[in-house]
């Protein structure tokens, strides 16, 4: 792998080139993720003009999902080889673009193949993006210019949801995903206008071991984290691709825009990771990802209560547990991979491949859940899963330490 030689020479905040790429990257954060998470609110009006099961509409949330994680796979190492700049343009021109045409499907079949490849073109800009700032960004400034990229991520996952649902009250599935794809290309023109071209790259042979090394696959604690992020985030995207059902239904009979302000708990996961990854640095990461499971499984339990206030705190506390695990298991794997002798990079690109397959496959099943028990069974469904979850957190506690954990 080739490494950075930027770290003395990268841009500074007040360069105008540390703002474009601020803004760029934030724009191409927003984009991606807004674009990625866009039908979940929708699942509801899916079912109604498509003449499909519930279980059967959470496939346009699994198909992207399975596609992006898939190709990250790919495109983490591949950009060692082809570069990073314009691998990051093209991924945010090419998501809008079959975000459009996704909002012109006419068959539901037609709509999962567009999802899919909406999903694989994602994968470039999550992939890439941290590697290019540590490349062209000055050391001292990394996690300002990385907290901005997060921010675009973060407010991109809610946004979505937000905007998804809103506009589908006005005018439909249609309308609100072509509004969102809008959106996608704004943004997607103002990468392509601002996002300065790499620096300091320096692709790398193109050899299998740049590729991928079985080395990530064999160490006990990256297992266990890759096994974390696969049951969380499966627990956590089931949970809303669930509600949104139980929202719309009796009695509380919400409609798609305000059953999709119950994502506006989501700001509490940025405070719920931030806090975490303080935590982490004076107790410890492996004291804090167990507990932020218990405050996860507390999160659902207040979840089966009635009343609508219950729900949205339990969904409020579920959401800041699962970014308080999520946060500190995503900084805990290029830790410990670094401290083994891992290529980073393929350690990372393996933990995201594994919260999207995650994803993918158990936020899928929230759909037969939901049409076999209702809330109960999402909730059940996601329990199991944070029990999991909890149990692979406190065997990492029986794994060696390489870092400090």
């Amino acid at each position: 792998m080739h490494q950075s030689v930027a770290h003395q020479t990268g841009y500074l905040p007040g360069d105008p080139e540390y703002r474009k790429l601020s803004v760029a990257l934030f724009a191409a954060g927003l984009a991606t993720f807004a674009l990625l998470y866009s039908t979940q609110p929708l699942l509801p009006q899916l079912v109604d003009a498509f003449h499909v099961s519930p279980s059967q509409s959470a496939f346009s949330v699994s198909f992207a999902t399975f596609g992006l994680g898939l190709a990250l796979l790919v495109a983490g190492p591949a950009s060692e080889v082809l570069g990073r700049t314009n691998l990051m343009r093209w991924s945010v021109a090419a998501t809008t673009g079959f975000a459009l045409l996704s909002a012109f499907a006419p068959s539901w079949h037609l709509l999962l193949a567009l999802r899919g490849l909406q999903g694989i073109a994602m994968a470039g800009l999550p992939a890439v993006a941290m590697a290019y700032l540590r490349e062209e960004v000055h050391q001292d400034s990394h996690a300002r210019a990385s907290g901005l990229y997060i921010a675009g991520t973060a407010v991109g996952g809610m946004a979505g949801r937000l905007i998804a649902g809103g506009l589908s009250d006005l005018g439909g599935w249609r309308f609100a995903t072509g509004g969102i794809a809008a959106v996608g290309v704004l943004c997607a023109a103002v990468v392509w206008l601002l996002l300065p071209a790499s620096r300091n790259f320096r692709p790398s042979p193109a050899r299998r071991r740049e590729l991928f090394s079985i080395q990530v696959l064999r160490d006990p604690a990256l297992l266990a984290l890759y096994g974390i992020a696969a049951t969380a985030v499966g627990a956590f995207v089931a949970v809303y691709n669930g509600a949104v059902f139980r929202l719309s239904g009796s009695p509380y009979e919400l409609s798609a825009g305000a059953a999709g302000l119950v994502f506006c708990v989501y700001l509490l996961g940025s405070a719920g990771s931030a806090t975490a990854g303080t935590l982490a640095d004076r107790y410890g990461r492996r004291k804090v990802v167990p507990v932020g499971c218990l405050i996860t499984l507390a999160g659902v339990a207040i979840t089966l209560a009635a009343p609508l206030p219950l729900i949205v705190l339990g969904l409020a506390v579920m959401t800041a547990g699962f970014f308080a695990v999520h946060g500190v298991a995503s900084g805990w794997v290029p830790a410990r991979a670094h401290a083994s002798g891992v290529g980073t990079g393929q350690a990372s690109s393996m933990y995201l491949f594994s919260f999207y397959l995650g994803s993918s496959v158990f936020g899928g099943l929230a759909g037969t859940a939901w049409s076999r028990a209702e809330w109960t069974g999402v909730a059940g469904e996601a329990g199991a899963l944070f029990v999991v979850t909890f149990i692979l957190a406190i065997l990492l506690k029986n794994v060696p330490s390489k870092v400090p954990n």
